[in-house]
């Protein structure tokens, strides 16, 4: 089974004015060849989820920019810790998925003042190592959000605390869409808004800081802590009893 969401009219961008983007926006920052891989997770499952959309259209505007882009879907995604040793295809792709990026973007509903369950787990099958490998470590992240009322930010500040326990680089702009519902057309496209603008705003800054992280991602996630306990044996404390 493919987890992967297919992202329909990829290349239609009605709402963007194309005059005032900048197609390339990393350039002069760093190296753009191969394309900036990025992966989108959301946070909702309803057949129209406002979360879902606007992840799509952060989508489009990543490939508008150069990106090569992914859309995880979470639909049947286990809870963290339902299965055995997270043994399921999904969580498997997840991180995959996650070791193949170098970038997220994060989108989840504000449900109850915070982020949902459904982007919680996600999350939360993403271990900080992993057989030697770091699947969201030095990797830069946008965080965005959808509520049904008015503006709020909860759920993309519960997302920047994730994002730096996960050690990522959160970068500093973000999104918070309110009563999406008025947002989207009946194609489930978003309309002209300062709100759509604020997403291009968001997607042309993750290319620049993936752009500009990507030669010293290694530098950034080595750690003195680290490789002392790849490379010194753990003194325990009937070894350590003779010294003085």
């Amino acid at each position: 089974m493919n987890r992967l969401r297919n992202l329909s009219d990829p290349d239609y961008l009605p709402a963007l004015r194309p005059e005032y983007a900048y197609q390339r926006p990393g350039l002069g920052l760093g190296p753009m060849d191969p394309p900036p891989r990025i992966l989108l997770l959301y946070g909702s499952l309803r057949e129209r989820s406002y979360s879902r959309l606007a992840t799509e259209e952060a989508a489009r505007l990543l490939r508008y920019f150069g990106c090569d882009t992914r859309i995880f879907d979470p639909s049947d995604l286990p809870l963290p810790d339902q299965v055995e040793r997270d043994d399921h295809p999904s969580v498997h792709e997840l991180r995959e998925l996650s070791l193949w990026s170098e970038g997220h973007v994060w989108c989840s509903p504000e449900r109850h003042g915070q982020i949902t369950g459904v982007m919680k787990a996600q999350i939360d099958h993403l271990p900080l190592a992993m057989k030697g490998m770091r699947p969201t470590q030095g990797r830069t992240l946008a965080v965005m959000q959808v509520s049904a009322g008015s503006q709020s930010f909860n759920s993309i500040n519960t997302l920047r605390v994730l994002g730096r326990w996960m050690r990522m680089v959160a970068i500093p702009n973000q999104s918070s869409v309110a009563k999406a519902y008025d947002e989207f057309d009946d194609a489930g496209r978003m309309k002209p808004s300062a709100y759509y603008d604020r997403i291009v705003d968001v997607m042309e800054e993750l290319v620049r800081f993936t752009v500009l992280l990507r030669p010293h991602t290694d530098q950034l996630v080595d750690r003195y802590s680290e490789r002392v306990e790849r490379d010194c044996p753990i003194v325990t404390p009937v070894e350590n009893a003779g010294i003085a």
